[in-house]
Protein backbone atom coordinates (compact mmCIF):
# COMPACT_ATOMS: atom_id res chain seq x y z
CA UNK A 1 0.00 0.00 0.00
CA UNK A 2 2.68 2.26 -1.09
CA UNK A 3 2.65 5.59 -3.09
CA UNK A 4 -0.36 7.60 -4.08
CA UNK A 5 -3.68 6.37 -3.49
CA UNK A 6 -7.24 7.24 -5.13
CA UNK A 7 -10.52 6.02 -4.57
CA UNK A 8 -14.33 7.11 -5.03
CA UNK A 9 -17.79 6.58 -3.10
CA UNK A 10 -20.33 4.36 -4.93
CA UNK A 11 -21.69 6.71 -6.81
CA UNK A 12 -18.62 8.59 -7.69
CA UNK A 13 -20.32 12.12 -6.11
CA UNK A 14 -16.79 11.69 -3.71
CA UNK A 15 -13.61 10.84 -5.19
CA UNK A 16 -10.17 11.17 -3.07
CA UNK A 17 -6.59 11.00 -3.56
CA UNK A 18 -4.23 9.48 -0.55
CA UNK A 19 -1.06 11.04 -0.64
CA UNK A 20 2.35 9.30 -0.16
CA UNK A 21 3.00 9.38 3.87
CA UNK A 22 3.00 7.73 7.06
CA UNK A 23 0.08 4.65 7.02
CA UNK A 24 -0.41 1.39 8.21
CA UNK A 25 -0.92 -2.15 6.62
CA UNK A 26 -4.86 -2.84 5.93
CA UNK A 27 -6.42 -5.29 8.69
CA UNK A 28 -9.64 -6.71 8.35
CA UNK A 29 -11.82 -5.99 11.56
CA UNK A 30 -14.57 -9.08 12.67
CA UNK A 31 -16.37 -7.02 15.26
CA UNK A 32 -19.59 -6.71 15.46
CA UNK A 33 -19.86 -3.10 15.42
CA UNK A 34 -18.19 -3.28 11.90
CA UNK A 35 -20.72 -6.10 10.61
CA UNK A 36 -23.95 -4.10 11.28
CA UNK A 37 -22.42 -1.18 10.12
CA UNK A 38 -21.26 -2.68 6.57
CA UNK A 39 -24.20 -5.58 6.63
CA UNK A 40 -20.85 -7.69 6.00
CA UNK A 41 -18.94 -10.01 7.77
CA UNK A 42 -15.86 -7.64 8.34
CA UNK A 43 -14.82 -4.58 6.83
CA UNK A 44 -11.12 -3.67 5.61
CA UNK A 45 -9.47 -0.92 7.11
CA UNK A 46 -5.99 0.99 6.86
CA UNK A 47 -5.12 3.96 9.47
CA UNK A 48 -3.30 6.61 7.81
CA UNK A 49 -2.59 10.61 8.38
CA UNK A 50 -5.50 12.74 7.34
CA UNK A 51 -3.39 15.72 6.98
CA UNK A 52 -2.38 13.40 3.45
CA UNK A 53 -5.96 13.19 2.25
CA UNK A 54 -7.35 15.12 -0.71
CA UNK A 55 -10.98 15.13 -1.38
CA UNK A 56 -13.51 16.35 -3.74
CA UNK A 57 -17.16 15.93 -3.23
CA UNK A 58 -20.06 16.85 -0.71
CA UNK A 59 -19.48 14.81 2.21
CA UNK A 60 -21.88 13.85 5.73
CA UNK A 61 -20.53 12.88 9.02
CA UNK A 62 -22.09 10.25 11.60
CA UNK A 63 -21.26 10.33 15.30
CA UNK A 64 -21.44 7.71 17.44
CA UNK A 65 -19.66 6.25 20.71
CA UNK A 66 -17.54 3.57 20.53
CA UNK A 67 -17.48 0.23 23.15
CA UNK A 68 -14.27 1.82 24.51
CA UNK A 69 -15.67 5.14 25.12
CA UNK A 70 -13.74 6.56 22.02
CA UNK A 71 -15.76 9.66 20.07
CA UNK A 72 -16.04 8.52 16.25
CA UNK A 73 -16.81 10.39 13.45
CA UNK A 74 -17.85 8.89 10.27
CA UNK A 75 -17.39 10.42 6.77
CA UNK A 76 -19.41 9.32 3.97
CA UNK A 77 -20.70 10.63 0.39
CA UNK A 78 -23.81 13.25 1.15
CA UNK A 79 -25.36 11.42 -1.93
CA UNK A 80 -24.79 7.66 -1.90
CA UNK A 81 -23.91 6.91 1.97
CA UNK A 82 -20.76 4.96 0.85
CA UNK A 83 -18.46 5.66 4.36
CA UNK A 84 -15.07 7.07 3.21
CA UNK A 85 -12.83 7.43 6.51
CA UNK A 86 -13.53 7.62 9.92
CA UNK A 87 -11.65 9.55 12.73
CA UNK A 88 -11.76 8.79 16.44
CA UNK A 89 -10.61 10.88 19.36
CA UNK A 90 -7.31 8.65 20.29
CA UNK A 91 -5.79 8.97 17.51
CA UNK A 92 -5.32 13.10 17.07
CA UNK A 93 -4.41 13.21 13.61
CA UNK A 94 -5.39 9.66 12.15
CA UNK A 95 -8.10 8.24 10.41
CA UNK A 96 -9.70 4.71 9.22
CA UNK A 97 -9.74 4.70 5.43
CA UNK A 98 -12.50 2.18 4.22
CA UNK A 99 -10.35 0.13 1.91
CA UNK A 100 -13.48 -0.94 -0.02
CA UNK A 101 -13.31 2.35 -1.81
CA UNK A 102 -10.18 2.53 -2.98
CA UNK A 103 -9.89 2.02 -6.80
CA UNK A 104 -7.40 -0.81 -6.60
CA UNK A 105 -9.24 -2.42 -3.79
CA UNK A 106 -8.59 -6.08 -5.15
CA UNK A 107 -4.96 -5.84 -4.04
CA UNK A 108 -5.71 -4.93 -0.62
CA UNK A 109 -4.37 -7.44 1.26
CA UNK A 110 -5.16 -7.29 5.29
CA UNK A 111 -2.09 -8.42 7.15
CA UNK A 112 -3.85 -8.71 10.77
CA UNK A 113 -7.48 -9.42 11.36
CA UNK A 114 -8.94 -7.86 14.83
CA UNK A 115 -11.72 -9.12 16.66
CA UNK A 116 -11.95 -12.66 15.56
CA UNK A 117 -13.63 -13.41 18.50
CA UNK A 118 -16.57 -12.19 17.10
CA UNK A 119 -15.67 -13.57 13.61
CA UNK A 120 -18.52 -15.11 11.75
CA UNK A 121 -17.23 -18.84 12.28
CA UNK A 122 -18.12 -19.67 8.15
CA UNK A 123 -15.21 -17.12 7.63
CA UNK A 124 -11.93 -19.28 7.02
CA UNK A 125 -8.57 -17.00 7.80
CA UNK A 126 -5.57 -17.71 5.65
CA UNK A 127 -3.39 -20.27 7.22
CA UNK A 128 -1.01 -18.04 9.59
CA UNK A 129 -2.84 -15.21 9.26
CA UNK A 130 -1.91 -12.67 12.30
CA UNK A 131 -4.78 -12.19 14.52
CA UNK A 132 -6.04 -10.59 17.69
CA UNK A 133 -9.20 -11.68 19.65
CA UNK A 134 -9.67 -7.88 19.96
CA UNK A 135 -8.21 -4.55 18.99
CA UNK A 136 -4.64 -2.86 19.96
CA UNK A 137 -5.02 -0.36 22.76
CA UNK A 138 -2.12 1.69 22.34
CA UNK A 139 -0.31 3.46 19.33
CA UNK A 140 2.60 1.29 20.00
CA UNK A 141 0.51 -2.04 20.04
CA UNK A 142 -1.24 -1.21 16.54
CA UNK A 143 1.99 -0.83 14.91
CA UNK A 144 3.14 -3.86 16.47
CA UNK A 145 0.06 -5.83 15.53
CA UNK A 146 -0.38 -4.26 11.98
CA UNK A 147 2.62 -2.33 11.09
CA UNK A 148 3.33 0.38 8.91
CA UNK A 149 3.35 0.30 5.06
Amino acid sequence: MKGELTGKCLCGAVTYTLREGFRMNPYACHCTECQSRTGSAFSEHMLFMLADLEIDGELDIARYTQPSGAQAEIFGCAVCKARIYAVNNTREGMASLRCGTLDNSASVVPTTHLWVRSKQPWIGLPEGAKTMDEQPRTNEEWIAQVGIA
